[in-house]
């Protein structure tokens, strides 16, 4: 099976500088500047921008929760969406993730009956701790039974990625795309999102 459409290898642009590189960025924007006493203004408010800015950046996080978890309910993805959905309501979620995409996302709320808009407000408003938000979808799924739940947790294992897309995450990650390499999309995903992590907050 061919995955949905996915945002392969997101360029993560919200990360958390540094402090190595929050001291070259003041050595080389401020310093030179602070020579003259006229030139102290600006200094301040680049300083102001610049904390400012670092402090946006740390305040968003790549979701790492796996597509191939499943919470109490047994529903493979939910956590994860509820994660995604939760870190954009909060503005917290980096940049390239949707916090409802045409893939898995849409494959889960449909599978249970659930209308995205109806999740979304319920995430905003209250936002609520996983069981929390497993208690809603008790409440408000059109199809929650061990029948739709298995179908559908056969389908999200099921999915494989298109060529394409798994040739750019193994390339990224340095992995042979030979037989030993995953092919589906959940191990596909999951080296993605790890590798993004590392570029946005390790390397």
């Amino acid at each position: 099976m061919r995955c949905p459409q996915r945002i392969p290898l997101r360029k993560i642009t919200s990360h958390a500088l540094s402090a190595e590189d929050s001291g070259r960025y003041s050595r080389v924007a401020v310093f030179p500047q602070l020579l003259s006493l006229s030139g102290l203004s600006a200094n301040l408010q680049l300083i102001s921008a610049g904390i400012n800015e670092a402090s946006t950046m740390a305040e968003t996080y790549v979701p790492l929760i796996s597509s191939g978890i499943a919470g109490p309910l047994g529903v493979l993805h939910l956590p994860r969406l509820w994660q995604k959905v939760s870190l954009e309501e909060s503005g917290k979620l980096a940049s390239g993730y949707p916090g409802v995409g045409k893939g898995f996302d849409a494959m889960t709320l449909a599978a249970l009956g659930l209308e995205e808009q109806a999740a979304r407000d319920y995430i905003r408003q209250s936002k609520p701790t996983y069981p929390q938000f497993e208690e809603w979808v008790k409440k408000n799924a059109k199809s929650l039974n061990r029948d739709a739940v298995e179908k559908h947790n056969a389908a999200v294992r099921g999915y494989d990625h298109d060529d394409e897309t798994r040739k750019r995450i193994l390339g990224a990650c340095k992995i042979a795309d030979d037989g030993s390499s995953p092919k589906d999309a959940v191990n596909l995903n999951n080296l993605d999102d790890w590798y993004e992590f590392h570029q946005a907050v390790l390397a």
